[in-house]
């Protein structure tokens, strides 16, 4: 009796926590209003991984957008296999860009051929790079202040938490859900709302 009892609060204690850490999905419709005025996500500069050139984001109007703070070694680096079979499975409808970033543990110390090299090899990976941000913090880049920023997407606020949070965006450009390092790519709640 007394093993049972102590299961489930240890069951309870570790679902909290995950909770904790790992953040809780959000998902919204954005507001009439926001939802008819231009999107500013599609004027953000961010440079693609060679550092050479932007990504023109604008390029992606009329597709949903799936942005995801990656690292080479984290528990969570397989998700790239599964993001690379989502932007295989919905090309015609998603773009995954992946952002690498190495503020959490430092599992992303690569320089830009090493993490262009290791997802190309050990992950197939054919969607767009960015250089390394900061996706939160002093220094957190302009397209993380967006996504992270009620005030600037109109839609929700959201903390970074880990590697491997997801923001997925509307065909106009707006923000319309938050999923952390918790909810794979495959998932259920995810393929949901790209389908929509």
């Amino acid at each position: 009796m007394n093993r049972i009892i102590t299961m489930s609060i240890l069951s309870a204690i570790t679902t909290t926590l995950t909770s904790c850490f790992f953040g809780k999905s959000k998902t919204v419709e954005p507001a009439v209003s926001v939802q008819s005025q231009p999107s500013g996500f599609y004027a953000i500069a961010v440079k693609t991984l060679n550092g050479n050139s932007n990504l023109d984001l604008s390029a992606y109007k009329g597709k949903k957008i799936l942005i995801v703070n990656t690292a080479s070694k984290c528990g969570f680096t397989p998700q790239y296999k599964e993001l690379q079979q989502l932007q295989d499975k919905f090309k015609d409808k998603l773009v995954i860009i992946g952002t690498p970033c190495n503020q959490f543990g430092s599992q992303e110390p690569g320089s830009k051929e090493e993490i262009e090299t290791f997802c190309q090899v050990n992950y197939g990976v054919t969607f767009p790079l960015t250089e390394k941000l900061d996706v939160k913090g002093s220094n957190q880049h302009a397209l993380y202040q967006w996504l992270t920023q009620k005030t600037k997407n109109g839609s929700l606020d959201a903390t970074v938490s880990w590697n491997f949070n997801k923001f997925l965006l509307n065909e106009n450009g707006h923000l319309v859900g938050y999923y952390p390092s918790t909810v794979t790519p495959l998932s259920a709640e995810l393929v949901t709302a790209i389908e929509k």
